[in-house]
């Protein structure tokens, strides 16, 4: 489904952002093919969105094309050898439910991370130790001229948050790979690491994670706090009193007012200790 001038503040957890001009929702890959045909050499603006967990629009809008992949491409499918096929929209959450349903171990941490595989490869996602790159196998894409890409573990270079990928790519399926384990073992583990994550961060709020990347050998939120930044309050937007690395909107928050959140820490951090801190979250969208 094609959709003009969309509300974007419909597809992110901030709910937040302007419209966007064209707003593509493919129901499967022939579909995504002949859209990228047609538009995509053509478009210089193409964003593909995923569970919208980590991204802030801006009130302008996007004046060009989201892409946002439909629900056929949503699935979990059990090959040999403890691999995993997911579809790139897949809730990470969901893939290691799967896993754990299956006896497999080592994605138990996908349980803590918002969002879905796709965007999970692109950013590299991963808390407490663990990350993508360390599950990872294999993936197809397609590039914005809808040719069918593949590449395997060894052709990908992941770094912290990131990835060598280019960026004209469109995660269609990833194949991940587990380890074989005891079930009850990993649904332990699993509720282990939900129960950590819910003591420490913010949950049933409007907020998008982890605003800024972890320093080197430092804590964004430890940063933030030293720097007599937890009180900060601009407009709508506030950073949460559980977690000084989440930024919330209040509910009656513009994404002008978490945009200037962002460059006062960024200020104050940076005046304080002399480092200067990198986004995680991505704002789209022209200011």
């Amino acid at each position: 489904m094609i959709y003009e001038n969309e509300k974007l503040s419909k597809y992110n957890w901030f709910n937040l952002g302007g419209l966007a001009r064209i707003f593509f929702k493919p129901n499967s890959q022939l579909d995504l093919k002949n859209f990228l045909e047609k538009y995509g050499s053509k478009e210089k603006n193409v964003y593909t969105l995923g569970a919208g967990s980590n991204t802030l629009f801006r009130d302008s809008g996007f004046d060009g094309v989201i892409i946002k992949l439909g629900k056929n491409f949503a699935y979990t499918k059990l090959l040999e050898d403890n691999k995993i096929e997911v579809g790139a929209a897949t809730l990470d959450k969901t893939v290691s439910d799967f896993a754990s349903e299956n006896s497999i171990s080592g994605l138990e941490f996908l349980s803590c991370i918002p969002g879905s595989i796709g965007g999970a490869i692109m950013m590299n996602s991963g808390c407490y130790g663990y990350d993508i790159s360390k599950i990872f196998f294999s993936l197809k894409a397609m590039n914005l001229s809808g040719e069918l890409k593949s590449f395997s573990k060894d052709e990908i270079k992941f770094i912290y948050r990131g990835n060598n990928l280019t960026k004209d790519l469109i995660i269609l399926s990833v194949v991940l790979q587990g380890e074989s384990g005891n079930k009850n073992q990993i649904k332990n583990k699993q509720i282990s690491l939900i129960n950590k994550k819910k003591e420490s961060q913010p949950s049933k709020i409007k907020t998008c994670g982890s605003t800024f990347k972890n320093p080197e050998n430092k804590k964004a939120w430890e940063l933030i706090k030293s720097s007599n930044c937890s009180n900060l309050i601009i407009g709508g937007a506030r950073i949460s009193s559980k977690h000084s690395n989440f930024f919330l909107n209040n509910g009656n928050a513009t994404s002008s007012d978490i945009e200037a959140l962002i460059e006062k820490v960024k200020k104050e951090v940076f005046l304080k200790t002399g480092i200067n801190l990198e986004l995680e979250i991505k704002i789209i969208g022209v200011k």
